[in-house]
Parts: C-alpha cells; structure tokens; sequence
C-alpha cells in the first residue's frame, strides 16, 4: 500500500523549505547588521516564504472553490487539502530549525505550538475534516507576510524608511481584517454550529477564542504604539534593544508568543482552540 498523497506533500514541503533555508544566505545575503545572527535572518525569511504561500494558498482555495466556506467541517477540494499538508511540512521544518539553532528555554514555547499544530494539521489531513476551517486559519499568513518583513526590516535597520513606514501601515490594516476579523468571524462561525460540533471541541474552543480576542487586541495596541506613538528617540531605543536581546518590541516571533506564523487548524476534537492559539503573531 504507498504512501497518500497528503503524506507525500508534507515530506516534500519538509524537505523543500529545509532546502530553501539553507540556500537563502546565498539567495538573500544577511546586511551587516543581522550578520550577528545569520541563523535568524534564514528562519525568518523561510517563514516569510511560507506565509506568501499558505496565504495566498488559503485566499485561493476559497476563490476557486466557494462551496467550502458553506461546511468547513466536509467540505473542501484536493487543493485546498494541498495547502494544508504544505504547511505541516513547513512547521515541522521550523521545528527542526529552532531545534537546532536556540536553546530549549528560548523557544519551548514555539517547539510545543508547532507539535501541537502539526498533529492536528496531520489528523485533519488524514481524516479529511475540517480543511475548510483550517484554511480559514490559515488567512492570517497574509498579516504574518508584513509581520515578518516588519522584522527583517528591523534586522536591517531600515526602520527610519519609507518602506518600513509603508509596511508598518500595511502591517496594521492586514492585522485588523485578517486577525481581529478572522477570530470573529471563526468564533461566530462556533456559535452558528453549535449543534454540528461535539461539546468538547465547542468549550474548548470557545474558550480559546474568548483568550485570543482580548490578546490579539493587546498585541494590536503594541505594534501600534511602537511604530506609530513613540518618538523617533523611543524608537531608536527599542532598535537599540532589539539589537542586544533579538527581541524589538517582541520579535514578533517569540515573545509575542506562540503564534508565529502559524495557523493551526481544527482537526479533530480539541483542533478548533489550538487553530484560535495559531491566531496569535508571534
């Protein structure tokens, strides 16, 4: 019996965002600024490709197939079921990389989001359930793309430019329709399928989305504040910082939390509060 063909694609993913990463000094060399930490300046640039391509994976499997937004939970098509298993390969590649690259202590929380993630991810591609809602998750990679670019920019230190200026407005208006109105569009789409939902899986995510709201909105006020309240004197401080602890006003990759880019899903059972846990940008 080979292998499905949703296995076959998360190896491959695996394997190709593995390459990409090691290819990408070459690809896009680190300025001198971020030659401090080169292993960052590859994992964030692999995580940028990643959200180009689930993001616009996730706008396109809804365009090309609208009938999945009507059953999230049965309804989806082959492409859709693709876009899902590429970006387990992704996090599993991002497992393995942090794994390697930081100490446990630095990014255990991330190591244990991507775990979860990509179990669920892994359920719900074997099981065929819940794709639709996954995509749905899976929108938020088109507010990572600025966040990580955001961060490369700050890596850089590019962020007195224009481009930076653009992208931090950019940046807040993707955050505002494909994170603030992504999780209340999904906890709206709980409450309206209540009764298609075992109970479990409702509390459970429920809960998390009634956690994720008031956070996704804190996290919306910081990257308001840093890159639009503060003095241009604030803002060379938090560089500053940024430089020293690889942490500017929370990469928005570790301290923000277990976000990152990732967009869990909701497979089966408890999937639907780890897809709201996903909602977070790191």
């Amino acid at each position: 019996m080979g292998l499905s063909p949703g296995l076959l694609l998360i190896g491959g993913s695996f394997a190709a965002f593995r390459l990409l990463n090691r290819g990408l000094e070459r690809l896009v060399p680190p300025p001198r600024p971020a030659l401090r930490n080169r292993w960052k300046w590859r994992n964030i640039w692999t995580s940028f490709a990643h959200s180009l391509l689930s993001g616009a994976g996730a706008l396109l499997g809804f365009y090309l197939h609208p009938q999945m937004a009507e059953d999230l939970i049965r309804t989806h098509s082959p492409a859709a079921h693709s876009v899902v298993s590429v970006s387990i390969g992704y996090f599993l590649q991002d497992f393995v990389d942090m794994l390697c690259n930081q100490k446990l202590h630095q990014s255990w929380e991330l190591l244990f989001h991507h775990s979860v993630v990509s179990l669920l991810h892994f359920l719900t591609v074997l099981v065929h359930q819940y794709i639709g809602f996954a995509l749905v998750a899976l929108l938020v990679e088109i507010n990572s793309i600025f966040l990580h670019l955001r961060q490369i920019l700050l890596m850089a230190n590019l962020m007195h430019t224009t481009c930076y200026r653009l992208n931090s407005i950019i940046n807040l208006g993707t955050y505002i329709v494909f994170r603030i109105t992504t999780l209340a569009w999904m906890t709206r789409w709980l409450v309206l399928n209540r009764e298609n939902i075992p109970l479990a899986t409702y509390t459970v995510g429920t809960v998390g989305m009634a956690i994720m709201t008031p956070m996704n909105i804190i996290l919306f006020y910081r990257l308001l504040r840093s890159d639009f309240l503060k003095s241009s004197r604030e803002a060379w401080r938090e560089k500053e910082k940024y430089e020293k602890d690889n942490s500017a006003l929370g990469p928005v990759r570790t301290r923000f939390g277990i976000v990152t880019i990732a967009s869990s899903r909701g497979g089966v059972g408890a999937s639907l509060a780890f897809t709201a846990s996903s909602l977070l940008i790191h």
